[in-house]
């Protein structure tokens, strides 16, 4: 039996093995020339972190709120499509995973388990993730599905008018499944004449006119509190306050829409000073370490969300693959603020940190 991995990326390697070649490059692809994608994991390793000796941290407390719920540890998982393409039990097992590390995992709405069995299979605080389609009605109709399923926020995924170029995909000619979710609103089956059934599905089926005047309308039809996903600039952490959502979430799709936009760890600080404390800030994109959790909190970060990871996990070992991947993070993180002499997330500061930024000023 291969050994168990010692870090996350060994999950990674156990992923490419377990999986057909077509659902590993659906997974671990990103967009075009994967600049971004590369970039995402490399932007991190740019940060040094500055470590303070001799504090008391005998015992380290990772535990925080994301809109008022606790959870174990500053990492969420993120909303990631198709999970029965990696393990037969899908975002069942994932959920579960969740549930037992005690904090918030992301439903996508392109999830291959319906909401409601997601919601049913274990007792944990979900978010669902939204993509506005053509037809609002149907739109509304998942929104309210969420928030009578105990959902408890609303993630809106700004950055994906159109599908991003996912050059695998298309060489592969890759096929998924109907999604779930829709059964009975909108019919999921495309044919198309070579390429990615994807593309095809997702540009068909997505509204590319929404805009920041509409989250009004999503506002109107739901309670919920609304993150916006997505946000790489000042001027879009701006409008977001604005029109009123309750959190942002830095993100570039995992580098799987726009190919050369900014590695997120890049761009979160710009974020949090536009932000300036009015809502939290989270950040996705290129996590692998507990360390890399560690630069984004001194960066502004209140948590990060993690997900090719937890697919990786999912695909090599199931419920106790996702649930390891967790754990090893939430370890490092433990181990990263013992070492740098922060014994609660709250103490993890700026001055913990030094980026390309910093060095360059201290140059001047």
């Amino acid at each position: 039996m291969a050994a168990e991995p010692v870090n996350v990326n060994g999950f990674q390697e156990l992923a490419r093995q377990a999986l057909p070649k077509m659902y590993y490059d659906f997974f671990a692809g990103g967009a075009e020339d994967q600049y971004t994608l590369k970039e995402n994991e490399e932007a991190f390793h740019r940060i040094t972190i500055q470590p303070r000796i001799l504090l008391d941290v005998s015992s380290i407390d990772l535990s925080t709120t994301v809109l008022g719920y606790n959870i174990s540890m500053p990492i969420m998982i993120a909303p990631t499509a198709r999970h029965k393409l990696a393990n037969p039990s899908g975002e069942i097992a994932t959920a579960r995973a969740a549930s037992a590390c005690n904090t918030i995992m992301v439903l996508s709405i392109s999830s291959t388990c319906t909401l409601e069995e997601v919601a049913a299979c274990c007792n944990a605080v979900h978010f669902f993730q939204l993509y506005v389609y053509k037809r609002r009605d149907i739109s509304a109709k998942l929104v309210q599905r969420a928030e009578n399923n105990g959902y408890k926020a609303i993630v809106l995924t700004g950055d994906s008018p159109r599908h991003g170029r996912r050059e695998a995909d298309i060489k592969n000619k890759i096929i998924v499944p109907e999604l779930k979710n829709l059964e009975g609103l909108l019919s999921t089956k495309i044919v198309t004449d070579g390429g990615s059934n994807l593309d095809a599905l997702a540009n068909w089926t997505r509204d590319p006119s929404f805009c920041w005047e509409d989250i009004g309308w999503l506002k109107s039809i739901t309670k919920l509190p609304i993150l916006i996903k997505g946000v790489l600039t000042q001027e879009d952490a701006m409008k977001a306050l604005e029109v009123g959502v309750d959190a942002i979430i830095v993100s570039n799709h995992g580098a799987r829409q726009l190919d050369y936009s900014p590695p997120t760890i890049s761009v979160l600080e710009e974020v949090v000073h536009a932000v300036d404390g009015k809502v939290p800030v989270f950040l996705d994109g290129g996590v692998r370490r507990g360390t890399d959790i560690f630069k984004a909190m001194a960066l502004g970060a209140q948590a990060v969300l993690v997900g090719r990871p937890v697919i990786y996990g999912l695909a090599a070992k199931g419920e106790y693959g996702v649930r390891r991947v967790l754990e090893m993070l939430k370890d490092e993180l433990e181990l990263a603020m013992s070492l740098s002499g922060c014994s609660s997330v709250k103490e993890i500061t700026r001055s913990h940190v030094r980026t390309k930024h910093d060095h360059l000023l201290s140059m001047l």
